[in-house]
């Protein structure tokens, strides 16, 4: 036969391979439902993406480094996984922005899930993490999963180890979670105290707020850009995603100051916003 396979060898070879790709497939899908139970979320109805993303330098904006382990405990061989259920109504811009973030320095294994309580999901929110990676079943291959469920919640929740720590209530606080996976906040007291205050005035008085307290929040942008070039000082920070993605959900961006309207230029130079002003489309 002078070395050839026989074509009958290699297709039962090639119908293996598809038999563990399934079965591994399988795998992943049970090991997922598992961690939605304890969330718990059980009754899901839909799986509709997943995306691996390698590691990359890009985002060296962000100075000083953080520890997987030390931040969310020891990996133990289960995917850490976090668990977020928003509303359909409220899409939250600023966790997608982070994701993004999350997915350059991590290998994100990113996968969206339709809840029971919501009837209908625009498509845009159905691949708002992504493209399915067609290694999505192989979850040792990935340092954090990020699981979000479209789900009739008033308010959005965030859920990493039901057994060692409540759920995390509000878009605010869990951009301050997810955030810290990408830099620690600033050492000087002063200076993470005005980071906290932006994104606070960010979320419940420019997305929330009533038009006065709009207005005078676009006053205090146009003051603060005015004494540098992000509203931290020099460094680009959790401020500027929180306010810039409550501008582009409330719309005040279409009437702005110059400063303001210079400080959306950068953040938007910076290519990190794609997702959310997707999302608005």
């Amino acid at each position: 036969m002078n070395g050839d396979v026989d074509p009958a060898v290699k297709a039962l070879e090639a119908r293996q391979d598809e038999i563990l790709r399934k079965l591994y497939e399988l795998k992943a899908a049970v090991e997922g439902l598992a961690k939605t139970v304890t969330t718990p979320d059980a009754d899901l109805d839909v799986t509709v993406s997943s995306s691996l993303s390698s590691q990359s330098s890009s985002c060296a904006i962000f100075k000083g480094t953080t520890n997987l382990d030390a931040l969310l405990g020891e990996d133990l061989g289960a995917l850490r996984d976090i668990v977020i259920n928003a509303n359909p109504a409220q899409p939250p811009l600023t966790l997608l922005v982070l994701h993004g973030l999350l997915c350059q320095r991590y290998r994100v294994l990113s996968t969206v899930h339709v809840h029971s309580s919501v009837s209908s999901v625009p498509p845009q929110l159905l691949s708002c993490l992504g493209p399915k990676h067609a290694d999505s079943y192989a979850r040792h291959m990935f340092h954090l999963g990020f699981t979000l469920i479209w789900k009739d919640v008033p308010k959005l929740e965030m859920k990493f180890s039901v057994c060692n720590m409540c759920p995390i209530e509000g878009e605010a606080n869990v951009a301050r979670f997810l955030f810290k996976l990408l830099a620690p906040y600033p050492s000087d007291p002063a200076l993470a105290t005005l980071v906290d205050s932006w994104v606070d005035t960010g979320f419940y008085q420019l997305a929330d707020g009533s038009t006065k307290e709009r207005a005078a929040v676009l006053r205090a942008l146009n003051s603060a850009l005015g004494r540098g070039p992000w509203l931290s000082g020099l460094e680009f920070s959790l401020a500027d995603i929180a306010c810039y993605c409550c501008l582009l959900q409330n719309g005040s961006a279409s009437s702005i100051a110059a400063n303001v309207q210079g400080w959306m230029k950068s953040c938007e130079n910076l290519g990190h916003f794609g997702p959310a002003k997707l999302l608005l489309k």
